[in-house]
């Protein structure tokens, strides 16, 4: 069993930044790939980045250039830093955990755990 808490998220402006973090429980962390997904009211559940356990990511397009995940595995967690945000962001953010990988994925459903999500806006 794999707890994650998400935090982070709030209000900005267009044009500024955020940092989102996720808390994973567990020892086994460091082993774990991690990704973060976002849905929008009305809409589906969509990839924004992934990171492996050995430090490897990858992005969405929409993001690339703007977003980057990080972890810190001494402290169980995984983060994603947001820049120039825009109002397509707005999204309830969730944290991922796949603690079986055998590739990254940009596929919800590889993935075991799930934060109970955090609330981004971003105001035009």
């Amino acid at each position: 069993q794999v707890q994650l808490v998400e935090s982070g998220g709030g209000l900005v402006q267009a044009g500024g930044s955020l940092r989102l973090s996720c808390a994973a429980s567990g020892r086994t962390f460091s082993s774990y790939d991690m990704a973060w997904f976002r849905q929008a009211p009305g809409k589906e559940r969509d990839f924004v980045a992934a990171i492996s356990w050995s430090g490897t990511t990858f992005y969405a397009d929409s993001v690339k250039g703007r977003f980057t995940i990080s972890r810190d595995n001494a402290k169980n967690t995984v983060y994603l830093q947001m820049n120039s945000l825009k109002p397509e962001d707005t999204a309830v953010y969730y944290c991922a955990a796949d603690s079986t990988p055998t590739y990254m994925s940009n596929y919800d459903y590889e993935y075991d755990y799930w934060g109970q999500g955090t609330q981004v806006t971003v105001s035009s």
